[in-house]
């Protein structure tokens, strides 16, 4: 049986934590006065620096200790949050996840650059010292003035189960100590008789004097993960506590209570009256599991490796379930019928239940482009909005991880190269801020995402004179509007007047395109000159197991995606014979150009006498599919084409029949461009 890593599970859950703690200043840069923004981002700073502490992540430690330092002045109001401090902390940030990642490389003085700029968003007058990237995390932070000492008495109590539950108490008093001088006196009373005595349970409880120049609020931080199930008395107290034994380590104390009797134990004895030990309530019996497991329970860790392996496995079902159905409807056994048709209904639902799982939503893409805008409209100057939309939508988790770059290189251009300068849209009419809508919506069996902006729109003169003068196209050229804007995807296209480090240099749109259509999706492009441009991606759901129709051409078999089939008409002999030469069907009053895929396929057989066409579309455009039988519904496991077949554009899969056979999966972008590209040709021609 495996065994997690302890340090893999702490770097998981230091980039969730990053991620929050993102969120947080983002939403921070826009709502600069919004305390608990600014105590949800503290919190998050706060429990890195204790994990980061208690996995061994020293560096780490000790670097985000100064930015929390630095929040908690903005807590207190000693400092006020400005936009100069998020953008420190969030430069911070990158070097903390650098110091996750590679805790043991040379970063150079990255981290005292960084620490410079953080003490100069928060006012300070002088910089780091040397160490300061390096120093323990007990060292007091630069960035924090001094104040007037006060002594507080605390008495505290954890529950029972604190212990097994992962709390630590040694960690507590070892960041009360952090705070300064302070006496600790164990309470044992509530210690039972060794045979009674439970190893995972908790059964002392602590008095504390600290004398501290931190304020109240920076004891109950100590406490702030535990305070909902602890009994905790704080109380300012006037004189302070001299003794120089005080500093004296928290652990031997404590470690030897349960051997030692409590005399012979080096505890320092605080200068107040002895107060009775805080009571452990013991009412019922602890339950194994607190509300906080519970709640963490709801969601279960599992690596991506496991959902694609068990993917593959369910893929195998259903194709065996196929081969079963098969055989089952050639016989005459009712049984078997039977049990063929219970297996399918099972293997379906064990499929839906499948996909399910492997869908995520959007917004697990959307959330990373914040942080991306942000950097950019502090970078080019311009002020940006982003706005997202339909965050909910869930698509496939191979599509998503497939889809950020892409949309990388779209976002980065629509910023470049669509949006104006402030002052540009003020002289237009326009507010002084651009938007950038990242958009996702269900349509069918895909999903389109969009990228809009409101700037200025593609210049179509300047796309028709780069595409000649790079002889993408010949001069004068007749092209349709849609064509037109397909030609920026061109590789080494771009309109950029000079290369700057957005773009320019026409690499990333073409890869963009690749991308897409190695998907099985495509790009629609829209633009409106002096209202902006809008890139829709239309990608399916899913690539694992998608709902096919089953066609014959000739001998061979092949399957149509579902969900880019509108309807199925019958094409007679005679029909056929009369469309020769023009290849449209009139449908509803308007022409539908069509394909015979037996000319296509090159099948060298005769027609049916009952052939059909198969009328298939991607957003606006038709084509029709005429093909010589339509078998029926098909449940189809996707298989990727080799390696020697990635020139071949007409299919984007394979797949495995009940019968043991492959059929193979069309390219639906594809068919429909070559149908619209003949329709072109034939107008051109008559």
């Amino acid at each position: 049986m495996s065994t997690l890593d302890p340090v893999a599970v702490f770097r998981m859950e230091a980039a969730e934590c990053l991620e929050t703690i993102e969120a947080g200043l983002l939403d921070l840069t826009h709502q600069l006065d919004d305390k608990d923004l600014v105590d949800a981002v503290f919190r998050g700073l706060h429990t890195l620096k204790g994990s980061g502490a208690m996995f061994g992540f020293e560096a780490l430690a000790a670097f985000t200790h100064h930015c929390e330092t630095a929040f908690d002045r903005v807590r207190k109001g000693e400092v006020p949050a400005t936009a100069e401090l998020v953008a420190a902390v969030l430069a911070a940030q990158d070097h903390m996840r650098a110091l996750v990642d590679r805790p043991d490389a040379d970063h150079g003085d990255t981290g005292q650059k960084l620490l410079a700029q953080l003490q100069a968003a928060v006012g300070g007058k002088g910089g780091t010292t040397a160490g300061a990237a390096s120093a323990p995390v007990s060292t007091p932070a630069v960035l924090a003035p001094a104040k007037k000492a006060t002594t507080w008495r605390i008495r505290f109590g954890l529950p029972s189960n604190a212990m097994a539950n992962g709390t630590n108490p040694l960690g507590l008093l070892d960041e009360l100590r952090d705070l300064g001088e302070c006496s600790i006196r164990a309470n044992t009373a509530a210690v039972p008789p060794l045979g009674e005595l439970v190893p995972t349970e908790l059964y002392v409880s602590w008095d504390v004097v600290l004398t501290s120049e931190q304020d109240r609020s920076a004891i109950d931080d100590v406490f702030i993960f535990v305070m909902d199930d602890m009994e905790l008395d704080v109380q300012e107290i006037d004189a302070p506590v001299a003794d120089s034994t005080a500093k004296e380590p928290v652990a031997a104390s404590v470690v030897a209570l349960p051997v030692e009797p409590i005399a012979a134990a080096p505890i320092v004895e605080p200068d107040f009256k002895p107060v009775e030990a805080v009571p452990v309530k013991r009412d019922a019996p602890t339950p194994a599991v607190d509300h906080r497991q519970a709640k963490a329970a709801e969601n279960v860790r599992v690596p991506a490796e496991r959902l694609d392996e068990l993917m593959d496995r369910v893929g195998e079902l259903v194709i065996a379930q196929s081969r079963l159905s098969q055989l089952a409807s050639a016989s005459a056994d009712i049984a078997l019928r039977s049990v063929s048709e219970e297996i399918e209904r099972l293997s379906g639902e064990l499929r839906d239940t499948m996909m399910v799982l492997r869908m995520v939503p959007v917004a697990t893409l959307f959330s990373r482009f914040r942080r991306l805008v942000h950097d950019l409209a502090r970078e080019t100057g311009k002020v940006i909005e982003l706005v997202t939309e339909g965050e909910s939508t869930e698509v496939d988790k191979t599509v998503i991880e497939r889809l950020a770059d892409p949309l990388v290189h779209l976002v980065r251009n629509s910023i470049d190269h669509g949006l104006e300068t402030p002052q540009d849209r003020l002289a237009a009419g326009k507010s002084e801020a651009g938007t950038v809508t990242l958009s996702a919506r269900q349509a069918g069996g895909e999903v389109i995402i969009s990228i809009k902006d409101d700037g200025r729109g593609i210049n179509r003169d300047r796309v028709r004179a780069k595409a000649e003068s790079s002889g993408l196209i010949a001069p004068g050229q007749p092209l349709s509007d849609s064509e037109l804007l397909q030609l920026i995807f061109a590789p080494g296209f771009s309109t950029a007047a000079q290369i700057t480090n957005l773009s320019g240099r026409g690499v990333g749109m073409d890869v963009v395109k690749k991308t897409v259509e190695a998907l099985r999706g495509a790009i629609d492009v829209e633009s409106v000159p002096g209202q902006g441009s809008e890139v829709s991606l239309r990608i399916p759901l899913t690539l694992a197991i998608i709902d096919g129709l089953l066609v014959r051409v000739g001998s061979g078999r092949y399957v149509i995606p579902l969900s880019a089939v509108e309807e199925c008409l019958e094409l007679s002999l005679e029909e056929d014979l009369r469309s020769r030469g023009r290849s449209f069907i009139s449908l509803r009053d308007s022409l539908v150009p069509f394909l015979r895929l037996r000319d296509l396929f090159r099948t060298g057989t005769k027609p049916d006498v009952h052939q059909k066409v198969v009328v298939i579309s991607t957003g606006t455009e038709r084509v029709g599919l005429v093909v010589d039988q339509i078998i029926g519904d098909h449940q189809t496991v996707i298989k990727s084409m080799s390696k020697l077949h990635n020139d071949v554009q007409t299919f984007s899969g394979a797949t495995i029949l009940g019968d043991g056979s492959v059929a193979l999966i069309l390219d639906v972008g594809h068919l429909v461009a070559a149908g619209q590209q003949q329709e072109t040709q034939m107008r051109a021609a008559g």
